[in-house]
């Protein structure tokens, strides 16, 4: 009874390791020579380069965003802030 739990786990990993049998002698990289150079530089095994790329973009717009939000929610505090101050002296 205690190798039914180390035989289930050799089983699964026996089922996980089929696809690396189908894919075997596959070509999908075949013509890469040809394609453009971002093609080229995505089929490369570098990819953590672009990934790096892409994130930084995306970092760079969500602080240029929030920077533009946190000017206008200024602007609009001001003129809060302004129009209370001549309320208030109006009275």
């Amino acid at each position: 009874m205690t190798f039914l739990p180390i035989q289930t786990q050799e089983d699964t990993v026996a089922t996980v390791d089929t696809l690396s049998e189908s894919y075997e002698g596959w070509e999908g990289t075949a013509g890469f020579e040809d394609a453009s150079m971002f093609i080229q530089a995505a089929a490369s095994y570098d990819l953590i380069f672009i990934v790096l790329g892409v994130s930084l973009i995306i970092w760079f717009i969500l602080l240029f965003f929030i920077i533009r939000v946190d000017k206008k929610v200024g602007r609009l505090e001001d003129e809060i802030q302004q129009s209370q101050n001549s309320s208030s002296h109006e009275t």
